[in-house]
């Protein structure tokens, strides 16, 4: 069981010498927490709701609520996306039923693909105009659904192209559940080389801060959660909850009672780099966002994940990751952690690139040798744009 005894590490631990500057040239963007105001939200849909109020909709709009129910079972449990396949709801009223609880949300512009075909990239359009993307990836035994969470992202991380792209809205729970519905309606009609399946896992690493948009990404993991025919029925331990380190939001999160697992985009241990590299690491320390991720798994049980972009020369010196191990194992060494290694994925303008693989070793060789457990990401689709920091959604 975990020691919550575990001294954290103190906030003045020596820090090397920092390391060439990584952002010359680079046009520093301002973080950006709310969405624009005076866009227009998006029809209310089903997945926006709980049971009892999709049965209180359905009432309000004078239409029978045990309705609601049929209506579910068609979006969660049969994939349905016609409405003339439901052939239980009466004709005459059919229309109006779909059209209250089922509006039209999304349409699919694009969809990109790789692996032969098992990792499939989709650009959306929203209702108002938004470009969203969502990557399927097909591995050998599961299937899983990256989605995004807003429309661009206020957090302005230079080397993501995402990031630099500035925020034009939040999306609603409906958008972000609607990907991952329409990932498993491919699945189940066999549009994806392996046979029908379903969605096993779906991490929150798409466009987007999720914990930004705290409220409708909860809202989202719960329908994603519920029991069918009310959601999808996933079990939340296969669900990811990225975050570039929103610290009362953790909090917040650790409260919630949803065991997701929760991944740490740290990328820098030492708080001028990561300054430069995380913009919102000049709003709470390395120290206290770390902290906040050992909380989180202090109460859920649930081990963090560290992801950490390896950027030559930037961030991916052998005494960083030394300074990456006595930061984590600051906290105990009870297996709260583990750190996955992301090797970066080019983006248009970039000056930077991915580390040297001997670099990339000595790093891994540098952490596990501290008792850290460490892997390097398998990196699908990135010749379709696809990969982790890439998502741009532009229809050109």
């Amino acid at each position: 069981m975990p020691d919550d005894t575990a001294a954290p590490v103190p906030a003045s631990a020596a820090v090397p010498p920092r390391a060439p500057e990584p952002a010359e040239g680079v046009t520093a963007l301002p973080l950006v927490f709310e969405e624009p105001r005076g866009r227009k939200k998006p029809p209310r849909h089903l997945a926006d709701l709980t049971a009892a109020e999709r049965k209180q909709l359905l009432e309000d709009n004078g239409l029978p609520g045990f309705r609601a129910k049929q209506l579910s079972t068609h979006y969660f449990s049969r994939l349905v996306d016609d409405p003339e396949q439901m052939t239980d709801l009466p004709a005459a009223q059919r229309a109006e039923l779909v059209g209250t609880l089922l509006p039209h949300l999304m349409t699919p512009l694009r969809t990109l693909e790789a692996d032969k075909g098992t990792t499939r990239k989709t650009l959306w359009k929203l209702f108002d105009g938004a470009l969203v993307e969502s990557v399927l990836m097909r591995y050998p035994g599961r299937t899983t659904m990256c989605v995004s969470s807003q429309a661009g992202c206020g957090m302005a991380c230079p080397f993501c192209a995402t990031g630099q792209g500035g925020l034009q809205r939040n999306m609603s729970t409906a958008e972000i559940v609607e990907q991952v519905v329409a990932g498993a309606r491919s699945l189940d009609r066999d549009e994806v080389p392996g046979g029908r399946g379903r969605v096993n896992n779906v991490v929150f690493m798409g466009m987007g801060e999720p914990l930004a948009n705290y409220k409708a990404v909860i809202g989202a993991v719960r329908r994603l959660t519920d029991p069918s025919p009310d959601g999808l029925g996933m079990s939340a331990r296969g669900i990811t909850v990225s975050t570039v380190g929103l610290v009362p939001r953790i909090r917040q999160l650790t409260e919630e009672g949803i065991p997701v697992t929760l991944a740490l985009s740290l990328h820098a241990p030492d708080d001028e780099l990561r300054n430069e590299l995380v913009p919102i690491n000049t709003r709470s320390s390395v120290a206290e966002t770390v902290e906040a991720a050992w909380d989180y798994a202090r109460v859920t049980r649930r081990r963090v994940s560290i992801e950490y972009a390896m950027m030559r020369g930037i961030n991916d010196q052998a005494w960083r990751a030394d300074l990456l191990a006595d930061v984590l194992r600051g906290y105990g060494d009870w297996g709260w952690v583990h750190v996955n290694l992301i090797p970066l994925n080019p983006t248009p303008g970039s000056k930077w690139t991915a580390s040297d693989p001997a670099d990339e070793r000595e790093f891994v060789r540098r952490l596990e040798a501290k008792g850290i457990p460490t892997t390097v990401r398998d990196t699908r689709g990135s010749e379709i744009d696809g990969a982790c920091g890439q998502l741009a959604a532009t229809d050109v």
